[in-house]
């Protein structure tokens, strides 16, 4: 089946050829990676088994967050941890989203815009949650995870946020529960981020280079219960690492043309869309994150930084329902992609089954070009 390193080794050059110095260096840098990854360009690991003794190369994968073949791995271990994190309380998916207005600035200003989707987002929903008239809770716990594309890899940003139904008292010593089918009132969360994001923009100096239409405009926001949340992390899992295209739904790839599929929301039937070589990578591209942004954040009690542990918050639920509160476990590892390739023979030998232990990875450096 082709994948999308076939397609990026056939038509990466000419897409920099078509588009010159106008194509990010980020770009640049992700189709290098992308069109090298478990080729052997990347370089190699050496592996050996401890059974029959014999050597073993595996080529490097790259890594990078934007490979389809490298995040797929990643998609359990970070559920293992989300899992073990999980409160004994009702859950919510709450989504934000930005009006299509302005999506053609947002995709100009990535690194501003998408910090500033964070913040409005967590501000809003921070403040209405203190309204006494809804949760009264002075802290709350969740976590913000950013995608950019629709189902046909059409620019699409908005946030999935996924929060615990309650929180801590302003002196820090009740848990005060949610209702479990109502979180917070969507309207007037939807204002309140659009005036968020507004202030944001204003802050940054960007707000004059926006059409003043798009603030009467509905910031749509959505949140559904989801019960005890196992569920709803299971399918953000399949998400966090996604990224815009996986290798599974590109169908064929022919005479510079690729067909993959999609679903239309709300279906379960497949459809099959086909674009050209490079309108499909331009696609993709369009998805391809600043340097540095973490598209996944946690705020709040369940923030590293926060000032009450995760295991007090549990004591504050266990007390609310006079019950001893179980201790978290222990985060687990993650391995290093770029050491451990998807190609890795899954740590058997192929000759004899024995066990294989890492014993070194050369790297080679890849060049690309800096401007076109």
């Amino acid at each position: 089946m082709p994948t999308l390193g076939d397609i990026i080794r056939q038509h990466g050059e000419e897409y920099l050829a078509r588009h010159g110095a106008s194509v990010p260096i980020q770009h640049r840098r992700v189709l290098a990676l992308l069109g090298a990854c478990s080729t052997g360009d990347l370089g190699r690991v050496t592996w050996r088994c401890e059974g029959c003794g014999r050597s073993h190369q595996t080529p490097r994968s790259c890594g990078n967050r934007h490979c389809p073949e490298c995040q797929s791995s990643r998609n359990e271990t970070w559920l293992a941890k989300q899992s073990a994190r999980r409160l004994d309380v009702p859950y919510f998916l709450l989504t934000f989203t930005l009006p299509a207005k302005l999506r053609p600035f947002v995709r100009s200003h990535q690194r501003v815009a998408y910090a500033a989707l964070f913040r409005a987002a967590s501000g809003a929903l921070e403040k209405i949650a203190r309204d006494p008239r809804f949760l009264g809770a002075a802290r709350i716990g969740f976590a913000a995870v950013l995608h950019t594309w629709g189902r046909q890899m059409t620019y699409h940003p908005h946030l999935h946020v996924v929060v615990p139904g309650g929180g801590v008292s302003d002196d820090g010593k009740t848990w005060l529960d949610s209702r479990p089918d109502f979180l917070v009132p969507v309207k007037a969360l939807s204002k309140i981020f659009r005036a968020k994001f507004r202030d944001e923009m204003r802050r940054a100096g960007l707000l004059d280079a926006i059409d003043s239409d798009v603030w009467h405009e509905a910031f749509v926001t959505d949140s559904r219960a989801v019960g005890d949340g196992e569920s709803t992390l299971r399918y953000l899992s399949r998400y966090v690492f996604r990224v815009a295209i996986s290798n599974a739904r590109i169908v064929s790839f022919e005479n510079g043309c690729v067909r993959f599929r999609w679903k239309k929301s709300g279906s379960r039937r497949w459809r099959t869309m086909e674009l050209d070589a490079l309108e499909f990578l331009r696609r993709f591209l369009q998805h391809v994150l600043p340097p540095g942004l973490q598209k996944v954040r946690h705020y709040g009690f369940l923030s590293p930084h926060s000032s009450i542990s995760l295991d007090e918050v549990r004591e504050r639920v266990a007390s609310a329902r006079s019950m001893t509160a179980p201790r978290s476990e222990a985060p687990l590892r993650q391995t290093d992609a770029r050491v451990a390739p998807a190609t890795t023979p899954r740590a058997r030998c192929p000759h004899c089954g024995g066990q294989l232990h890492f014993v070194e990875v050369v790297f080679h450096r890849l060049a690309f070009q800096d401007s076109g």
